[in-house]
């Protein structure tokens, strides 16, 4: 006689803020999979929804209230975990139906609510789950979470009262997971954490044993050995200390891409001084050179922040002076925006929102010039190419060397319709506008 399943609970997901509380929510899932539950993909067919938050801005925070709002009023079982945990008092006296609130990175706390909200039928043939996890990404690529926290005290950040202090994986950790998501089809890993250059600073650069050697707890230990296992190893939120100068000569060997994020924030002496950041932005210039000598076709990502308490015109104007001679590749900004908690807060100097926002206007033209000159550049030039889709009628759509997926441009193609998502092909590019190539793959 056939053997009849128990039907398991389902389990729905609503994960926003950065590609770090996704890897939390994979984490998650995953344990949950393992457990025996099954995954929804609306409100209607769960039995419990959970909801991951972001605290890093207020804005986020009035987001991850509606999504909790909205979660309650489709489905009624909620469970509140992320950063937003740190405020659970609120949270319950807003929300008091949530059936639990946990905090940043407490998978036990959360894992554990779930199982209490809507118990598993024990049963063995429900507890089955792929060696890599599940994922939230396409299955081309993959974030790789190397440590929690933060041991920066920026003046406009609230991450290490959210998250704590820094604390690093083990490497060996680190390779065997890089090494399953391989397996399972990653050909692009994203090395995330909230400070990538301090990985290992709390290990002491210790070394474990892998492969017959050893590997160290440290950035560049860690990029080379990457490098032997993925195709496209990208590195994410590189804060710019010295040694980040020994990563560039892996770019240029191909280990690694050649693709640099790092959140300056600013370029104005008194405005990092004012944020709590280096403020050496000259030196910051000459190792911008010397690192394009050593791998000419480096892509420097970066993020700032305009209308800072003090800022004044004169700053923002050396900003943008200081965009000319950077020439950065990729270029995000945003106004800033007060954060309960954040000692920027008792800064005198507030800046009118209204100067904000013309700030914030004048800043992304700028950085958009200077996009549209860098991308005109390549046109005629053959590229490497990441198929992220391809469309019905022949077209896809990927990524170059360049480009993080979601935050960077995009590569557009004609006549690709053979592609298959994940490929990673050959391109002669033919034309560019400000964010975006177009292109066309070439004979294999």
């Amino acid at each position: 006689m056939a053997r009849v399943l128990p039907s398991p609970p389902k389990v729905g997901m609503v994960s926003l803020g950065c590609p770090k509380n996704l890897v939390d929510s994979e984490r998650i899932l995953t344990k949950l999979r393992s457990d025996g539950y099954a995954m929804s993909a609306d409100y209607a067919g769960a039995d419990v929804v959970l909801v991951n938050t972001c605290g890093f801005l207020d804005s986020a925070k009035e987001e991850s209230l509606e999504a909790i709002g909205e979660a309650i009023a489709e489905n009624g079982r909620v469970i509140v975990t992320g950063c937003m945990g740190k405020e659970a008092e609120m949270i319950r006296a807003k929300f008091p139906n949530v059936l639990a609130v946990t905090g940043a990175h407490q998978y036990e706390e959360v894992v554990g609510a779930v199982h209490e909200a809507a118990p598993v039928p024990p049963d063995a043939f429900l507890n089955l789950v792929p060696d890599a996890g599940l994922k939230l990404t396409p299955r081309h690529y993959s974030y790789l979470k190397i440590s929690e926290g933060c041991n920066h005290r920026c003046a406009f950040c609230i991450i290490p009262s959210l998250r704590g202090d820094l604390v690093s994986r083990r490497p060996d950790a680190i390779l065997r997971e890089a090494e399953k998501l391989v397996a399972a089809g990653t050909n692009e890993l994203l090395v995330i954490s909230q400070d990538t250059s301090a990985y290992g600073v709390d290990l002491k650069h210790k070394s474990w044993p892998w492969k017959g050697g050893e590997v160290r707890a440290h950035m560049t230990d860690l990029a080379r050995e990457l490098g032997k296992i993925a195709p496209w190893v990208r590195l994410h939120y590189v804060y710019p200390y010295p040694h980040v100068d020994q990563v560039i000569p892996l770019m240029a060997e191909g280990l690694v891409l050649p693709y640099l994020d790092i959140p300056f924030q600013h370029a104005s002496r008194n405005v990092l001084k004012a944020m709590r950041r280096p403020a050496n932005e000259a030196k910051v210039l000459e190792r911008i050179r010397s690192w394009r000598a050593i791998c000419p076709d480096i892509a420097i990502r970066s993020t700032f922040i305009v209308g800072f308490p003090g800022e004044t015109e004169e700053d923002f104007q050396y900003l943008l002076d200081w965009l000319d001679e950077a020439q950065l590749d990729r270029v995000g900004a945003f106004p800033f925006e007060p954060v309960e908690g954040a000692a920027a807060n008792a800064l005198p100097g507030a800046v009118p929102e209204e100067v904000k926002q013309e700030r914030y206007a004048r800043f992304m033209a700028k950085s958009a010039a200077i996009s549209a000159a860098k991308l005109a550049a390549k046109v005629g030039r053959e590229i490497d190419v990441l198929i992220d889709a391809v469309g019905e009628e022949g077209g896809a759509t990927g990524r170059s060397k360049a480009d993080a997926p979601e935050i960077d441009g995009e590569v557009h193609l004609r006549d690709a319709g053979a592609l298959k998502q994940g490929d990673i092909v050959k391109v002669l590019v033919e034309d560019a506008d400000e964010h975006d190539l177009f292109g066309v793959p070439l004979a294999a």
